[in-house]
């Protein structure tokens, strides 16, 4: 239970779990302005999910010069990217250069798990418990988690009972894993396991993809950047934000204003071709009904499954890798010769839908069919999403009431803007439930949510209010926008980990808002400078707002 310490002083002004991209932001922002901070990182080094992330082939699907914080162009100066897409080690790497420039080690206690947060009404401040029961307090709890942290691993029988080594992609050790020689499994082929599949296959004796969901799946086109790419990006900084943090998506990109079914079959044809050889994300962004018209869709899904076709030779196995959802309604994947792989003779190709897990052995994995026998097995079966992270704290408002509770029990997870929680005075969230989080280039939407935050608490402490809370009603209208937007399109159609589908009991939803990183921005930005409508304000007690 989290001590209450009634009628003393918060210790800081702000409480912020997590020391990657949100929590670094948060504590630079906010104690430039003068606030005193208190970061708390379970790993013994920034980086968030970059530091855990250290699966073979791990890389960032979002193009490196712009998945970086634009909030200081000297440090967007100052560092250079060496490839269109960055791997993890240097993602690792920036990061910890960001923690140096600005000298944030000191207001960050690594090796720090929070077990609970409770807000404390009759004091209007938040008591923090951590992992070794110690206590700490703060006027403002600010959760910097991120939204794909809280590893999965399905609860298959039999599954502690492997004698090999297991793995789960999102804690790979920091040592990496030798496969030479060695029989390995993977289970999952979202993308960790399409990112790492190409390159544990070229190290081990033998590899058994036991896929549970053939992915549409499109090439990174991966190369070093040259020098002309770096000057431009660097001269033109401001330009490059600026469409950054307009766009849709995050990204600098023209939206596409024809329907894929104005062209004809030759024409779409031509246009998938150039899409596909710029490789990334290019291909969603070909025509600008590709996620709301079935029909549209299934051109760009075709033509992805007759790629697979041109690449793999064996026809029965390009056939268990045909993907049947609409294309980009689950997470969409870039890969390095990922269905190449499957030409290699020293791998196989499992089924699941077909031949599914009946058990895990001491020896390996045990289908309806056959046992593999197996050296190594790997987990790459992703995460408890969106809430996943949150709901693993001990998170309790007013009356004791915990999040959990708000969230679970098949109650319809609600926020306003993905940001706040009524109920929860004071606590706010970086890339939430409800906000583009995941479907935009993290950075711009990590740095959109701490400006806001900050803004905030600057304007509560110039008019020295004692906390702000969101409304009920104000949630319940942009949780009812969010689904209505999202209702408008194909990703409600499948079911994936944006739904919380791959959870078992999981209340299902999406948690993501698709109006755009440009829409929502401006949104956020409009109820600041309105005076925060939907949101509750008490000044010594004395009910403003």
């Amino acid at each position: 239970m989290v001590s209450t310490n009634q009628h003393q002083a918060p210790d800081y002004d702000a409480i912020v779990i997590g020391a990657g991209f949100s929590g670094l932001y948060m504590l630079h922002r906010l104690r430039e302005a003068g606030y005193s901070v208190r970061v708390y990182e379970a790993a013994d080094g920034v980086g968030g999910v970059w530091y855990w992330n250290r699966y073979p082939g791990a890389r960032c699907d979002s193009e490196s010069i712009y998945y970086n914080y634009t909030f200081s162009e000297e440090l967007y100066r100052e560092w250079t990217w060496s490839s269109r897409y960055p791997k993890q080690s240097e993602i690792l790497d920036y990061l910890n250069f960001v923690a140096d420039k600005f000298e944030l080690r000191t207001d960050i206690q690594f090796d720090t798990k929070i077990k609970a947060a409770h807000y404390d009404e009759t004091n209007h401040k938040w008591n923090i418990e951590t992992g070794d029961g110690n206590n700490v307090s703060a006027k403002y709890f600010i959760t910097g988690v991120g939204c794909l942290s809280a590893a999965n691993i399905p609860n298959i029988k039999g599954k502690d009972t492997f004698t090999g080594e297991s793995y789960h992609t999102g804690h790979w050790p920091h040592e990496g894993v030798d496969f030479k020689g060695k029989h390995v499994g993977i289970i999952g082929t979202g993308s960790s396991g399409i990112q790492s599949i190409p390159v544990i296959a070229k190290e081990a004796d033998h590899l058994t993809v036991f896929q549970r969901t053939p992915q549409y799946s499109t090439p990174a086109k991966n190369h070093p950047y040259d020098l002309e790419t770096i000057e431009y990006s660097k001269e033109n900084f401001y330009q490059i934000k600026e469409q950054m943090r307009n766009s849709p998506g995050g990204i600098p990109a023209e939206f596409p204003t024809q329907s894929a079914l104005e062209n004809t079959q030759e024409e779409r044809q031509e246009v998938f071709e150039e899409a596909w050889e710029k490789g990334g994300f290019y291909m969603q962004n070909t025509y600008n009904d590709i996620t709301i018209n079935e029909d549209a869709n299934e051109t760009l899904a075709e033509f992805v499954r007759s790629k697979i076709r041109e690449t793999v030779h064996d026809q029965k196995i390009a056939e268990k890798l045909m993907p049947s959802y609409y294309y980009g309604t689950k997470r969409p994947v870039l890969d390095t010769n990922y269905f190449e792989t499957f030409n290699r003779t020293n791998v196989s190709l499992i089924d699941l839908k077909n031949t599914p897990i009946h058990r895990i052995t001491e020896k390996g994995v045990q289908t309806t069919e056959e046992e593999y026998e197996l050296d190594t097995l790997i987990f790459a079966t992703g995460y408890d999403a969106m809430t996943g992270p949150l709901l693993k704290i001990d998170i309790r408002g007013r009356e004791g009431v915990s999040l959990k509770e708000k969230w679970g029990g098949g109650a319809q997870t609600k926020t306003y803007l993905g940001l706040t929680n009524a109920g929860f005075p004071n606590m706010f969230m970086i890339t939430g439930p409800e906000s583009p989080s995941v479907l935009s280039n993290m950075p711009v939407s990590i740095e959109q949510h701490v400006e806001w935050i900050a803004d905030c608490i600057d304007y509560l402490c110039e008019h020295n209010i004692d906390y702000i809370e969101a409304t009920p009603e104000a949630e319940n209208a942009w949780s009812t926008h969010c689904r209505e937007v999202a209702e408008a399109t194909l990703f409600t159609k499948t079911e994936s980990w944006y739904t919380g589908a791959n959870i078992e009991g999981k209340p299902r939803g999406f948690l993501i808002y698709l109006g755009g990183v440009g829409a929502y921005r401006e949104k956020c930005s409009e109820i600041a400078n309105e005076g925060y409508p939907g949101f509750t304000m008490v000044i010594s007690k004395k009910l403003v707002i």
